[in-house]
């Protein structure tokens, strides 16, 4: 019976399926890195060599060139895999899957030219693009996040050293702390995606032999050989020196900067998350959400647990690149290849859906002031106990005896909340402790939470304005694109 019920079971349901494209990346990003996308753009790649050497004055025809352009995207994927299983070689098998559509053209396709010509050249474009589709999804985050910061700048709540409540902060100001991390990512993103360099046209061990045998020694034809192909896959500039491959340190500078956003995106949703605990700030939640199978009450921080469960997958992932370019033996070895087909996609791929799942959760955050004032309101009497002192002080008493009556009114509060599990009641007993009369007047002033925020909501708005601001101004016109995925 489950035979058959297997055998009529879609296909592709009967294999795995990576979750990160199945359920949770965006299709530009999965496109970005599908087979279409990887193919088409080596037939482009065998294109604009072909353009550029008819260019440079080798024997090739309009109608080679035009046949070429006439079936970039009409790719026999059945015929490739049996060239592939033929042949054992993912490139010349697609060398021969294009011949056959291009039969004019089928002589001088791939000429001169090494498989790390479409292979490394096609990864080099494919993460330059990855970073275009990843990097206003970013900013749309930092945005998100900052009107958050601006809203709850001034809004006072207990900071945390340690994880035991410490000076108070602002509800904003902690959420600056959050986006300073995205926007070292976004720094760090926009350095990694400018500073790719296209590998070029470098044949079999990177010395260009072959392109300076076709062109019977001629450096100049070579070396504009090089440039015109690279303009033509849109780069500035090439890696001057390669082996058969560019560094497989590349990969690793690349990853780098997406761990980066893992690690923040991580520290961000465990606040989220300690915070959901304390009732002070929660994700969206929708109407109909079930936080529970078992505890209908429940209002689980799942968006931000998955956040956290992707991202420790994206910071691990840069110890692959690391590791290659470690063990690349001289010019190149073949151990690089199936561990980049995994570790490259996965890691855009990965963080993709980061930055799906965190802009919907900056979108929907939601603060409960009144349960913030009532953590506060346990702590603050402790934290306000200084400026009772000074208060006292001011009024004439003797700073180490005040500091005495205090210590003794503290530890009886204490004991109170922590063996008791009563409320702090400090401040109920330095109003009946006639030794602090001459303060008892301005106790209200005193516990005011307003004053014991520094310059947090100031720091919020410096900040805001001459570090996110200026960082956002190159993604503007997409800010009000793409409003969050239904998660």
């Amino acid at each position: 019976m489950a035979a058959s019920q297997s055998m009529m079971a879609d296909p592709e349901l009967c294999k795995y399926r990576s979750p990160l494209t199945s359920r949770y990346a965006s299709e530009e990003m999965a496109y970005n890195f599908s087979d279409m996308k990887k193919f088409t753009t080596w037939r482009k790649l065998w294109l604009w060599l072909a353009k550029a050497q008819k260019t440079l004055g080798l024997d090739i025809t309009d109608d080679q060139i035009q046949e070429m352009e006439a079936n970039l995207t009409n790719i026999d994927f059945d015929q490739a895999a049996i060239e592939e299983k033929r042949r054992r070689h993912d490139v010349m098998a697609h060398v021969h899957t294009f011949a056959i559509c291009c039969p004019k053209a089928a002589p001088i396709i791939h000429l001169g030219a090494t498989s790390c010509y479409v292979g490394d050249n096609t990864d080099l474009i494919v993460m330059r693009d990855a970073f275009d589709i990843i990097m206003p999804k970013l900013a749309r985050c930092i945005q998100r996040l900052s009107l958050f910061a601006e809203q709850y700048r001034s809004q006072p709540c207990l900071g945390f050293t340690h994880y035991q409540p410490a000076q108070l902060t602002t509800v904003g100001k902690r959420a600056c702390l959050w986006l300073q991390d995205l926007c070292m990512d976004l720094r760090n993103m926009d350095r990694g995606r400018n500073e790719l360099r296209f590998r070029g046209v470098k044949g079999t061990t990177g010395t260009q032999a072959s392109f300076l045998e076709l062109f019977e020694g001629n450096h100049d034809k070579v070396e504009l050989l090089d440039r015109m192909v690279m303009e033509l896959a849109g780069f500035k500039k090439t890696y001057l020196v390669t082996g058969q491959t560019y560094s497989r340190k590349v990969d690793y500078e690349v990853l780098q900067a997406l761990s980066g956003l893992g690690a923040s995106v991580h520290k961000i949703c465990t606040d989220i998350r300690l915070l959901a605990n304390m009732k002070e700030i929660e994700e969206p939640f929708e109407r109909d959400q079930i936080g529970s199978s078992a505890m209908p009450y429940k209002r689980n921080p799942m968006r931000s647990e998955r956040c956290c469960s992707l991202a420790r997958h994206l910071m691990t992932l840069c110890l692959d690149p690391l590791q290659t370019a470690a063990v690349q033996w001289f010019e190149r070895t073949l151990d690089d290849s199936a561990n980049r087909r995994i570790c490259l996609p996965e890691a855009f791929l990965t963080a993709d859906i980061l930055l799906s799942t965190l802009q919907n959760i900056c979108e929907g955050l939601v603060v409960y002031p009144k349960v913030i004032e009532r953590h506060i309101k346990q702590e603050l009497p402790f934290m306000a106990s200084e400026n009772i002192i000074m208060a006292m002080v001011k009024a004439g008493a003797n700073r180490q005896e005040c500091h005495e009556q205090i210590r003794v009114l503290s530890h009886q509060a204490g004991s109170v909340v922590k063996q008791e599990g009563g409320d702090n009641d400090l401040i109920q007993r330095i109003k009946s402790t006639p030794y602090f009369s001459p303060v008892h007047s301005q106790l209200e002033h005193l516990l005011d939470p307003t004053t014991f925020v520094g310059r947090a909501p100031q720091q919020v708005e410096k900040f805001l304005e001459e570090e996110v601001k200026p960082l956002l101004k190159p993604f503007s016109h997409q800010m009000s694109e793409i409003s969050s995925l239904e998660l």
